[in-house]
Protein backbone atom coordinates (compact mmCIF):
# COMPACT_ATOMS: atom_id res chain seq x y z
CA UNK A 1 0.00 0.00 0.00
CA UNK A 2 1.11 3.59 -0.57
CA UNK A 3 0.82 6.58 1.39
CA UNK A 4 -0.60 9.92 -0.50
CA UNK A 5 2.74 11.83 0.97
CA UNK A 6 4.48 8.49 -0.33
CA UNK A 7 2.92 8.94 -3.85
CA UNK A 8 3.74 12.20 -4.14
CA UNK A 9 7.66 12.02 -3.78
CA UNK A 10 7.28 9.22 -6.44
CA UNK A 11 5.30 11.31 -8.57
CA UNK A 12 8.31 14.48 -7.96
CA UNK A 13 11.11 12.20 -8.90
CA UNK A 14 9.25 10.22 -12.03
CA UNK A 15 9.37 6.93 -10.31
CA UNK A 16 5.22 6.84 -10.91
CA UNK A 17 3.52 9.24 -13.95
CA UNK A 18 0.64 6.93 -13.84
CA UNK A 19 -2.21 6.84 -11.43
CA UNK A 20 -5.21 4.20 -12.39
CA UNK A 21 -8.38 5.94 -11.00
CA UNK A 22 -11.47 2.89 -10.86
CA UNK A 23 -14.57 2.24 -9.27
CA UNK A 24 -16.03 -1.17 -9.62
CA UNK A 25 -19.00 -1.86 -11.89
CA UNK A 26 -21.98 -4.38 -11.30
CA UNK A 27 -19.98 -7.28 -13.32
CA UNK A 28 -17.42 -6.39 -10.94
CA UNK A 29 -14.83 -4.89 -13.10
CA UNK A 30 -12.47 -2.10 -12.77
CA UNK A 31 -13.47 0.81 -14.71
CA UNK A 32 -12.28 4.40 -14.91
CA UNK A 33 -9.39 6.52 -16.11
CA UNK A 34 -5.65 6.75 -16.52
CA UNK A 35 -4.03 10.37 -14.96
CA UNK A 36 -1.56 11.88 -15.50
CA UNK A 37 0.44 11.24 -11.68
CA UNK A 38 1.19 14.85 -11.72
CA UNK A 39 -2.38 15.95 -11.96
CA UNK A 40 -3.99 13.40 -9.80
CA UNK A 41 -1.85 14.85 -7.03
CA UNK A 42 -2.61 18.18 -7.25
CA UNK A 43 -6.30 18.37 -7.16
CA UNK A 44 -7.54 14.94 -8.92
CA UNK A 45 -7.09 12.95 -5.88
CA UNK A 46 -10.14 14.89 -4.30
CA UNK A 47 -12.78 13.61 -7.15
CA UNK A 48 -13.76 13.06 -10.43
CA UNK A 49 -16.20 11.98 -12.60
CA UNK A 50 -17.93 9.33 -14.65
CA UNK A 51 -20.83 8.88 -16.46
CA UNK A 52 -23.62 7.26 -14.23
CA UNK A 53 -24.54 4.37 -17.01
CA UNK A 54 -21.59 2.78 -15.70
CA UNK A 55 -23.68 0.96 -12.86
CA UNK A 56 -26.09 0.16 -15.27
CA UNK A 57 -24.29 -1.22 -18.63
CA UNK A 58 -24.20 -4.97 -19.32
CA UNK A 59 -20.95 -7.61 -20.19
CA UNK A 60 -21.02 -5.86 -23.43
CA UNK A 61 -21.08 -2.49 -21.80
CA UNK A 62 -24.52 -2.19 -23.94
CA UNK A 63 -27.29 0.53 -22.00
CA UNK A 64 -30.07 -1.61 -21.79
CA UNK A 65 -33.17 0.61 -20.68
CA UNK A 66 -35.45 -0.24 -17.93
CA UNK A 67 -33.46 1.11 -15.03
CA UNK A 68 -34.56 3.91 -12.59
CA UNK A 69 -31.16 5.36 -12.07
CA UNK A 70 -29.88 6.35 -15.74
CA UNK A 71 -31.76 5.97 -19.24
CA UNK A 72 -32.26 8.08 -22.40
CA UNK A 73 -34.92 9.97 -20.63
CA UNK A 74 -32.53 11.15 -17.58
CA UNK A 75 -29.77 12.21 -20.21
CA UNK A 76 -27.24 10.08 -18.76
CA UNK A 77 -25.50 11.95 -16.38
CA UNK A 78 -22.39 12.42 -13.81
CA UNK A 79 -21.31 10.28 -10.75
CA UNK A 80 -18.48 11.33 -8.63
CA UNK A 81 -15.75 9.13 -8.21
CA UNK A 82 -14.31 9.72 -4.94
CA UNK A 83 -10.48 8.18 -4.47
CA UNK A 84 -10.41 6.00 -1.08
CA UNK A 85 -6.85 6.93 -0.39
CA UNK A 86 -6.45 3.83 1.65
CA UNK A 87 -6.12 1.99 -0.65
CA UNK A 88 -3.88 3.35 -3.06
CA UNK A 89 -1.25 0.72 -4.26
CA UNK A 90 1.49 0.25 -6.69
CA UNK A 91 0.72 -1.73 -9.80
CA UNK A 92 4.12 -3.41 -10.29
CA UNK A 93 3.18 -5.14 -13.52
CA UNK A 94 2.33 -1.16 -15.48
CA UNK A 95 5.29 0.60 -15.19
CA UNK A 96 5.24 3.76 -13.58
CA UNK A 97 1.62 2.82 -12.48
CA UNK A 98 -0.64 2.96 -8.86
CA UNK A 99 -4.42 2.34 -8.49
CA UNK A 100 -6.77 3.64 -6.18
CA UNK A 101 -10.21 2.70 -5.98
CA UNK A 102 -13.17 5.04 -5.62
CA UNK A 103 -16.44 5.35 -3.83
CA UNK A 104 -19.25 6.36 -6.31
CA UNK A 105 -20.70 9.34 -5.19
CA UNK A 106 -24.44 11.40 -6.15
CA UNK A 107 -22.79 14.73 -7.94
CA UNK A 108 -25.56 16.61 -6.11
CA UNK A 109 -25.51 15.23 -2.48
CA UNK A 110 -22.69 13.28 -2.77
CA UNK A 111 -23.93 10.38 -0.77
CA UNK A 112 -22.63 7.37 -2.01
CA UNK A 113 -25.01 5.72 -4.76
CA UNK A 114 -27.05 2.77 -2.76
CA UNK A 115 -26.89 -0.01 -5.75
CA UNK A 116 -22.55 0.66 -6.04
CA UNK A 117 -21.16 -2.40 -4.95
CA UNK A 118 -18.55 -1.07 -2.88
CA UNK A 119 -21.53 0.88 -1.31
CA UNK A 120 -23.69 -2.37 -1.12
CA UNK A 121 -21.06 -4.25 1.33
CA UNK A 122 -19.90 -1.68 3.13
CA UNK A 123 -23.64 -1.26 4.33
CA UNK A 124 -23.41 -4.40 5.65
CA UNK A 125 -20.55 -4.23 7.78
CA UNK A 126 -21.85 -1.24 9.34
CA UNK A 127 -24.88 -2.86 10.07
CA UNK A 128 -22.57 -5.57 12.12
CA UNK A 129 -20.57 -3.02 13.73
CA UNK A 130 -23.66 -1.48 15.28
CA UNK A 131 -24.26 -5.32 16.39
CA UNK A 132 -20.62 -5.34 18.08
CA UNK A 133 -19.14 -7.58 15.33
CA UNK A 134 -16.30 -7.57 12.39
CA UNK A 135 -16.81 -9.64 9.37
CA UNK A 136 -13.75 -11.34 8.32
CA UNK A 137 -13.95 -13.29 5.25
CA UNK A 138 -11.29 -14.40 2.65
CA UNK A 139 -12.42 -15.79 -1.34
CA UNK A 140 -10.83 -18.44 -3.57
CA UNK A 141 -9.96 -17.31 -7.54
CA UNK A 142 -10.56 -20.08 -9.81
CA UNK A 143 -9.83 -20.08 -13.32
CA UNK A 144 -8.37 -21.26 -16.68
CA UNK A 145 -5.08 -20.49 -18.65
CA UNK A 146 -5.21 -21.10 -22.12
CA UNK A 147 -2.44 -21.59 -24.59
CA UNK A 148 -3.55 -18.89 -26.84
CA UNK A 149 -4.26 -15.19 -26.18
CA UNK A 150 -7.12 -12.95 -25.87
CA UNK A 151 -6.83 -11.81 -29.35
CA UNK A 152 -6.88 -14.94 -31.20
CA UNK A 153 -9.34 -16.97 -29.14
CA UNK A 154 -11.28 -14.10 -30.23
CA UNK A 155 -10.49 -13.73 -33.98
CA UNK A 156 -11.20 -18.36 -33.99
CA UNK A 157 -14.96 -17.19 -32.89
CA UNK A 158 -13.92 -18.86 -29.27
CA UNK A 159 -13.42 -22.21 -30.63
CA UNK A 160 -11.31 -24.96 -30.33
CA UNK A 161 -10.08 -23.83 -26.86
CA UNK A 162 -6.93 -24.94 -25.54
CA UNK A 163 -6.05 -24.90 -22.06
CA UNK A 164 -2.63 -24.11 -21.31
CA UNK A 165 -2.04 -27.40 -20.02
CA UNK A 166 -2.71 -31.41 -20.73
CA UNK A 167 -4.12 -33.00 -18.09
CA UNK A 168 -5.59 -32.34 -14.50
CA UNK A 169 -3.20 -30.34 -12.25
CA UNK A 170 -4.95 -30.35 -9.31
CA UNK A 171 -1.85 -29.37 -6.30
CA UNK A 172 0.52 -30.87 -9.34
CA UNK A 173 3.77 -29.60 -9.25
CA UNK A 174 5.17 -30.95 -12.32
CA UNK A 175 2.69 -29.46 -14.64
CA UNK A 176 2.30 -26.23 -12.88
CA UNK A 177 6.06 -25.64 -13.13
CA UNK A 178 5.17 -25.20 -16.94
CA UNK A 179 3.20 -22.51 -15.76
CA UNK A 180 5.36 -20.39 -13.72
CA UNK A 181 5.52 -17.66 -16.80
CA UNK A 182 2.27 -16.17 -15.83
CA UNK A 183 1.64 -17.91 -11.96
CA UNK A 184 5.32 -16.44 -10.38
CA UNK A 185 5.00 -13.00 -11.41
CA UNK A 186 1.08 -13.11 -10.69
CA UNK A 187 2.11 -13.50 -7.39
CA UNK A 188 4.87 -12.03 -6.90
CA UNK A 189 3.10 -8.43 -8.44
CA UNK A 190 0.29 -8.78 -6.57
CA UNK A 191 2.49 -9.45 -3.44
CA UNK A 192 4.21 -6.04 -4.03
CA UNK A 193 0.83 -4.10 -4.76
CA UNK A 194 -0.13 -5.13 -1.34
CA UNK A 195 -1.94 -7.83 -1.66
CA UNK A 196 -1.61 -10.89 1.06
CA UNK A 197 -1.19 -13.76 -1.71
CA UNK A 198 -0.78 -17.34 -0.30
CA UNK A 199 -0.22 -19.61 -2.83
CA UNK A 200 -1.39 -20.41 -6.07
CA UNK A 201 -1.78 -24.18 -6.83
CA UNK A 202 -3.34 -26.38 -9.95
CA UNK A 203 -7.06 -27.08 -9.72
CA UNK A 204 -8.84 -29.93 -10.90
CA UNK A 205 -8.90 -29.95 -14.71
CA UNK A 206 -6.53 -29.16 -17.31
CA UNK A 207 -5.27 -25.47 -17.02
CA UNK A 208 -7.55 -24.19 -14.11
CA UNK A 209 -5.60 -22.48 -11.46
CA UNK A 210 -6.43 -21.12 -8.09
CA UNK A 211 -5.37 -18.38 -6.63
CA UNK A 212 -5.48 -18.02 -2.01
CA UNK A 213 -5.42 -14.78 -0.66
CA UNK A 214 -5.13 -14.05 3.48
CA UNK A 215 -8.65 -14.04 5.44
CA UNK A 216 -8.77 -9.88 5.93
CA UNK A 217 -11.82 -7.70 6.85
CA UNK A 218 -14.48 -7.87 4.21
CA UNK A 219 -13.93 -4.77 2.53
CA UNK A 220 -10.27 -5.79 2.11
CA UNK A 221 -11.32 -9.00 0.98
CA UNK A 222 -13.68 -7.69 -1.81
CA UNK A 223 -11.00 -4.87 -2.76
CA UNK A 224 -7.92 -7.99 -2.98
CA UNK A 225 -10.67 -9.90 -5.16
CA UNK A 226 -11.21 -7.77 -7.60
CA UNK A 227 -7.73 -6.40 -7.95
CA UNK A 228 -6.29 -9.61 -8.18
CA UNK A 229 -8.92 -10.95 -11.06
CA UNK A 230 -8.00 -7.94 -12.86
CA UNK A 231 -4.22 -8.49 -12.84
CA UNK A 232 -4.71 -12.45 -14.04
CA UNK A 233 -6.11 -11.40 -16.94
CA UNK A 234 -3.41 -8.45 -17.55
CA UNK A 235 -0.63 -10.69 -16.74
CA UNK A 236 -1.86 -13.51 -18.95
CA UNK A 237 -2.51 -11.33 -21.64
CA UNK A 238 1.33 -9.63 -21.22
CA UNK A 239 2.79 -12.90 -21.35
CA UNK A 240 1.03 -13.84 -24.69
CA UNK A 241 -2.34 -16.32 -23.18
CA UNK A 242 -6.10 -15.92 -21.88
CA UNK A 243 -7.49 -16.16 -18.77
CA UNK A 244 -10.96 -17.06 -17.86
CA UNK A 245 -13.14 -16.67 -15.19
CA UNK A 246 -16.45 -17.91 -17.10
CA UNK A 247 -17.98 -20.87 -14.57
CA UNK A 248 -17.77 -23.49 -17.47
CA UNK A 249 -16.13 -23.24 -20.67
CA UNK A 250 -16.91 -26.33 -21.45
CA UNK A 251 -19.42 -28.88 -21.20
CA UNK A 252 -16.97 -31.65 -20.30
CA UNK A 253 -14.76 -29.97 -18.11
CA UNK A 254 -14.46 -29.04 -14.28
CA UNK A 255 -16.43 -25.37 -13.76
CA UNK A 256 -14.73 -22.85 -11.95
CA UNK A 257 -15.41 -21.52 -8.54
CA UNK A 258 -15.11 -18.55 -5.48
CA UNK A 259 -15.91 -19.86 -2.20
CA UNK A 260 -16.50 -17.59 0.33
CA UNK A 261 -14.81 -17.83 3.89
CA UNK A 262 -16.46 -16.06 6.66
CA UNK A 263 -16.60 -15.77 10.06
CA UNK A 264 -17.98 -12.85 12.48
CA UNK A 265 -15.34 -11.57 15.24
CA UNK A 266 -15.92 -9.15 18.37
CA UNK A 267 -13.00 -7.33 20.08
CA UNK A 268 -10.25 -9.12 18.00
CA UNK A 269 -11.50 -12.54 19.41
CA UNK A 270 -13.40 -14.68 16.65
CA UNK A 271 -17.31 -14.92 17.75
CA UNK A 272 -18.32 -18.10 15.88
CA UNK A 273 -16.07 -20.19 18.77
CA UNK A 274 -17.28 -21.99 21.62
CA UNK A 275 -14.65 -24.23 23.21
CA UNK A 276 -17.43 -26.02 24.99
CA UNK A 277 -18.88 -27.02 21.91
CA UNK A 278 -18.44 -30.63 20.28
CA UNK A 279 -17.91 -28.71 16.80
CA UNK A 280 -16.66 -25.55 18.27
CA UNK A 281 -19.43 -23.35 16.85
CA UNK A 282 -20.91 -20.73 19.19
CA UNK A 283 -24.21 -20.09 19.30
CA UNK A 284 -24.12 -16.78 17.01
CA UNK A 285 -22.37 -18.98 14.20
CA UNK A 286 -24.90 -21.37 14.63
CA UNK A 287 -27.78 -18.56 13.78
CA UNK A 288 -25.52 -17.19 11.44
CA UNK A 289 -25.25 -20.14 9.40
CA UNK A 290 -29.44 -21.02 9.78
CA UNK A 291 -30.13 -17.31 8.38
CA UNK A 292 -27.31 -18.39 5.12
CA UNK A 293 -29.10 -21.65 4.83
CA UNK A 294 -32.61 -20.03 5.37
CA UNK A 295 -32.20 -17.28 2.43
CA UNK A 296 -30.03 -18.87 0.28
CA UNK A 297 -32.44 -18.69 -2.81
CA UNK A 298 -33.07 -14.92 -1.85
CA UNK A 299 -29.40 -14.24 -2.60
CA UNK A 300 -28.65 -16.85 -5.23
CA UNK A 301 -28.64 -14.68 -8.46
CA UNK A 302 -25.23 -12.79 -6.41
CA UNK A 303 -23.77 -15.72 -6.30
CA UNK A 304 -24.62 -16.91 -9.90
CA UNK A 305 -25.40 -13.84 -12.10
CA UNK A 306 -25.29 -15.01 -15.52
CA UNK A 307 -26.99 -17.80 -18.02
CA UNK A 308 -23.39 -19.83 -17.92
CA UNK A 309 -23.27 -19.36 -13.70
CA UNK A 310 -25.80 -22.35 -13.59
CA UNK A 311 -24.10 -25.18 -16.02
CA UNK A 312 -21.16 -26.04 -13.17
CA UNK A 313 -24.09 -27.24 -10.48
CA UNK A 314 -24.13 -30.78 -11.52
CA UNK A 315 -23.98 -33.44 -9.66
CA UNK A 316 -20.38 -35.46 -8.94
CA UNK A 317 -18.74 -31.94 -10.00
CA UNK A 318 -17.55 -30.49 -6.05
CA UNK A 319 -19.98 -27.80 -7.48
CA UNK A 320 -23.03 -27.98 -4.46
CA UNK A 321 -26.58 -28.77 -5.88
CA UNK A 322 -28.74 -28.06 -2.53
CA UNK A 323 -28.78 -25.92 0.12
CA UNK A 324 -27.19 -28.03 3.22
CA UNK A 325 -24.48 -28.03 5.40
CA UNK A 326 -21.89 -30.49 6.60
CA UNK A 327 -18.73 -30.84 8.70
CA UNK A 328 -15.69 -30.97 5.82
CA UNK A 329 -17.45 -32.12 3.28
CA UNK A 330 -17.39 -30.55 0.22
CA UNK A 331 -19.97 -32.12 -1.49
CA UNK A 332 -22.19 -29.59 0.74
CA UNK A 333 -22.91 -26.03 -0.40
CA UNK A 334 -21.93 -24.92 3.35
CA UNK A 335 -18.85 -26.57 4.68
CA UNK A 336 -18.00 -25.91 8.54
CA UNK A 337 -14.40 -25.79 8.07
CA UNK A 338 -11.89 -25.63 11.17
CA UNK A 339 -14.17 -27.31 13.68
CA UNK A 340 -12.83 -27.53 17.30
CA UNK A 341 -10.34 -24.75 16.71
CA UNK A 342 -10.42 -21.11 17.10
CA UNK A 343 -10.57 -20.90 12.94
CA UNK A 344 -14.00 -21.97 12.93
CA UNK A 345 -15.75 -20.97 10.02
CA UNK A 346 -18.26 -21.47 7.58
CA UNK A 347 -17.30 -21.71 3.68
CA UNK A 348 -19.84 -20.93 0.63
CA UNK A 349 -18.96 -23.30 -1.82
CA UNK A 350 -22.04 -22.11 -4.13
CA UNK A 351 -20.71 -18.86 -5.58
CA UNK A 352 -18.93 -19.16 -9.28
CA UNK A 353 -15.53 -17.83 -10.33
CA UNK A 354 -17.88 -14.97 -12.29
CA UNK A 355 -19.03 -13.31 -9.08
CA UNK A 356 -19.07 -9.42 -8.18
CA UNK A 357 -17.27 -10.13 -4.89
CA UNK A 358 -18.97 -7.03 -3.02
CA UNK A 359 -22.33 -8.04 -3.81
CA UNK A 360 -22.06 -11.76 -3.01
CA UNK A 361 -20.47 -11.14 0.02
CA UNK A 362 -23.10 -8.10 0.97
CA UNK A 363 -25.63 -11.09 0.09
CA UNK A 364 -24.25 -13.38 2.63
CA UNK A 365 -23.83 -11.36 5.22
CA UNK A 366 -27.17 -10.06 5.27
CA UNK A 367 -28.24 -13.53 5.25
CA UNK A 368 -26.31 -14.43 8.87
CA UNK A 369 -27.24 -10.89 10.16
CA UNK A 370 -31.33 -12.06 9.91
CA UNK A 371 -29.98 -15.42 11.13
CA UNK A 372 -28.76 -13.71 14.43
CA UNK A 373 -31.65 -11.40 14.39
CA UNK A 374 -34.32 -14.05 13.73
CA UNK A 375 -32.49 -16.41 16.46
CA UNK A 376 -32.77 -19.26 13.85
CA UNK A 377 -32.21 -22.67 14.95
CA UNK A 378 -29.46 -24.76 12.87
CA UNK A 379 -30.51 -28.01 11.35
CA UNK A 380 -28.27 -30.89 12.42
CA UNK A 381 -25.22 -31.33 9.83
CA UNK A 382 -25.74 -33.34 7.28
CA UNK A 383 -23.57 -36.38 6.32
CA UNK A 384 -22.44 -38.92 3.32
CA UNK A 385 -22.94 -37.73 -0.08
CA UNK A 386 -25.13 -34.54 0.22
CA UNK A 387 -26.27 -34.83 -3.99
CA UNK A 388 -28.41 -37.75 -3.12
CA UNK A 389 -32.10 -36.48 -2.21
CA UNK A 390 -34.32 -34.20 -4.02
CA UNK A 391 -35.06 -31.30 -1.10
CA UNK A 392 -33.50 -28.44 -0.11
CA UNK A 393 -32.47 -27.49 -4.23
CA UNK A 394 -30.84 -24.18 -4.93
CA UNK A 395 -32.41 -22.18 -8.04
CA UNK A 396 -31.39 -23.87 -11.15
CA UNK A 397 -31.55 -21.37 -13.39
CA UNK A 398 -31.15 -17.39 -13.66
CA UNK A 399 -34.30 -16.79 -13.85
CA UNK A 400 -35.05 -18.95 -10.92
CA UNK A 401 -32.84 -16.80 -9.49
CA UNK A 402 -34.30 -13.41 -10.66
CA UNK A 403 -37.63 -14.43 -9.47
CA UNK A 404 -35.84 -15.80 -5.92
CA UNK A 405 -34.67 -11.84 -5.90
CA UNK A 406 -37.08 -9.90 -6.73
CA UNK A 407 -39.76 -11.25 -4.17
CA UNK A 408 -36.62 -11.28 -1.13
CA UNK A 409 -38.09 -9.44 1.80
CA UNK A 410 -35.12 -10.01 3.54
CA UNK A 411 -32.72 -8.22 0.50
CA UNK A 412 -35.36 -5.50 0.02
CA UNK A 413 -34.66 -4.96 4.07
CA UNK A 414 -31.18 -4.84 3.88
CA UNK A 415 -30.15 -3.56 0.38
CA UNK A 416 -33.65 -1.15 -0.30
CA UNK A 417 -35.78 -2.14 -2.50
CA UNK A 418 -34.60 0.16 -5.26
CA UNK A 419 -31.25 -1.40 -5.13
CA UNK A 420 -32.86 -5.02 -5.54
CA UNK A 421 -35.23 -3.71 -8.37
CA UNK A 422 -31.65 -2.58 -10.25
CA UNK A 423 -29.95 -5.95 -9.95
CA UNK A 424 -33.52 -7.74 -11.05
CA UNK A 425 -33.31 -5.44 -14.01
CA UNK A 426 -29.39 -6.60 -14.54
CA UNK A 427 -31.00 -10.23 -14.46
CA UNK A 428 -33.47 -9.93 -17.07
CA UNK A 429 -31.08 -8.10 -19.21
CA UNK A 430 -29.03 -10.90 -19.39
CA UNK A 431 -31.88 -13.19 -20.08
CA UNK A 432 -33.37 -11.37 -22.45
CA UNK A 433 -30.28 -11.06 -24.20
CA UNK A 434 -29.45 -14.92 -24.27
CA UNK A 435 -33.09 -15.94 -25.27
CA UNK A 436 -32.41 -13.45 -28.40
CA UNK A 437 -30.02 -15.75 -30.07
CA UNK A 438 -29.70 -18.68 -31.90
CA UNK A 439 -26.75 -21.12 -30.40
CA UNK A 440 -24.61 -23.44 -31.95
CA UNK A 441 -26.10 -26.49 -30.12
CA UNK A 442 -29.83 -25.56 -31.22
CA UNK A 443 -28.63 -25.64 -34.99
CA UNK A 444 -26.73 -28.58 -35.13
CA UNK A 445 -29.17 -30.51 -32.99
CA UNK A 446 -31.93 -29.42 -35.38
CA UNK A 447 -30.23 -28.54 -38.47
CA UNK A 448 -31.27 -31.73 -40.20
CA UNK A 449 -33.13 -33.62 -37.97
CA UNK A 450 -35.96 -31.16 -36.90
Amino acid sequence: MLSFDTLKSQVADGTVDTVLVCLVDMQGRLMGKRFHAKHFVASAWEETHCCNYLLATDLEMATPDGYASTSWEGGYGDYVMKPDLSTLRPMPWLEGTVMVLCDVLDHHTHKEIPHSPRAILKKQIQRLANMGYDAMMATELEFFLFEKSFGEIAKSGFRDLTPISAYNEDYHILQTTKEEHVMRPLRNHLWDAGIPVENTKGEAEAGQEELNIKYDAALNTADHHTIAKHAVKEIAWQQGHAATFLPKWHQDKVGSSSHVHQSLWKDGKPAFYDENDELGMSQLMKHYMAGMLKYAPDYMYFLAPYINSYKRFMKGTFAPTRIIWSVDNRTAGFRLCGDGTKAVRVECRVGGSDINPYLAMAAQLAAGIAGIEEQLELAPAAKGDVYQGETGMLPGSLRDSRESLNGSTLLRKAFGDDVVDHYVRAAEVEIEDFERVVTDYEIARGFERA
